[in-house]
């Protein structure tokens, strides 16, 4: 007779860049835990169930050219550098690719889309959309929300533009850059929306083939979760929908497949639920700090 499978349930990883906090909760907003505290304004999480890690991004002051990543255990035990300061600039969404190992981040004031080993050795440039401060000054350059399909060898990422600009990208492009290309200069990057208020995070539904993203921004258009179809053709492919509306400064966004259903944050402090459609939209919590990435995972 075997052993019955120990039953898994959700858990939310939540960044708290004005405290300076890793928290973890129920996906009910019940059994809040601060789980890390003396981070350097947080902002992209990833988990790994399998090997019990967490991965967040440190901005640290922007301008300074200070990021760094971390890792600790699900409950905030045995912490350690792995991108140490300096090693990138501004790392602001953080995806986990398990299946090959990677780490994947957007590097705003560094201008970059990058990866590196899970253990943080072997960083690399993917794609460079600038160089120097005259360029760090353009907002349009500044690279926010990264998503990534394994599978099809490809990254999605977001360049947010100026507050409220209305000159928000999303693009695509493969992983692996083009031969004897540099990362500045790659001939196969996609732009799939521009003209957005201003996009933020990114996650991918790879079943359904849709892309979810949070957008800060004026409204109507503005402070949204938004999604669409990944593969439309760009001569056809329609408007963005708008699934949920009246943040306060979107940032992240987590999805749980098996309970249809997506995690929102926002810069005002509230953490929020809905299904996929954004029909049942609740708020978990509120008033926590400034919230940046969110993460969702069955433990």
């Amino acid at each position: 007779m075997t052993d019955p499978q120990p039953t898994r349930s959700g858990r939310l990883f939540v960044l708290d860049a004005s405290g300076n906090r890793v928290l973890s909760l129920n996906p009910d907003g019940s059994d809040r835990k601060v789980i890390v505290t003396d981070c350097r304004i947080p902002d992209g999480i990833a988990v790994d169930i399998e090997a019990g890690h967490i991965y967040w991004t440190n901005m640290g002051v922007p301008n300074r050219n200070d990021g760094s990543i971390e890792r600790a255990d699900l409950d905030g035990r045995n912490r350690k550098t792995i991108i140490p300061q300096g090693g990138t600039f501004t790392p602001k969404q953080l995806q986990l690719d398990k299946e090959n190992a990677k780490l994947y981040w957007c590097d705003r004031e560094g201008m970059r889309v990058m990866r590196s080993n899970l253990d943080g050795s072997s960083v690399e440039t993917l794609v460079q959309t600038g160089q120097g401060d005259t360029d760090r000054r353009d907002q349009t350059k500044w690279c926010v929300g990264i998503a990534v399909d394994a599978r099809r060898g490809q990254i999605y990422w977001t360049q947010k533009g100026p507050e409220k600009g209305g000159l928000g990208r999303l693009f695509r492009a493969n992983i692996e850059i083009p031969k004897g290309e540099p990362a500045a200069q790659r001939t196969d990057i996609e732009v799939l929306f521009d003209g957005l208020p201003e996009p933020i995070d990114l996650e991918l539904d790879l079943k359904t083939r849709l892309l979810y993203w949070t957008d800060r921004g004026d409204p109507p258009r503005g402070n949204t979760g938004n999604r669409a179809p990944m593969d439309a053709d760009s001569k056809t492919r329609p408007s963005p929908e708008i699934v949920y509306r009246h943040l306060m400064e979107g940032i992240g966004i987590a999805l749980d497949f098996k309970g249809g259903r997506m995690f929102i944050t926002d810069l005002a402090g509230s953490v929020y639920s809905a299904k996929l459609d954004g029909s049942e939209k609740r708020t978990l919590l509120a008033a926590q700090g400034n919230l940046t990435g969110i993460a969702y995972a069955e433990i």
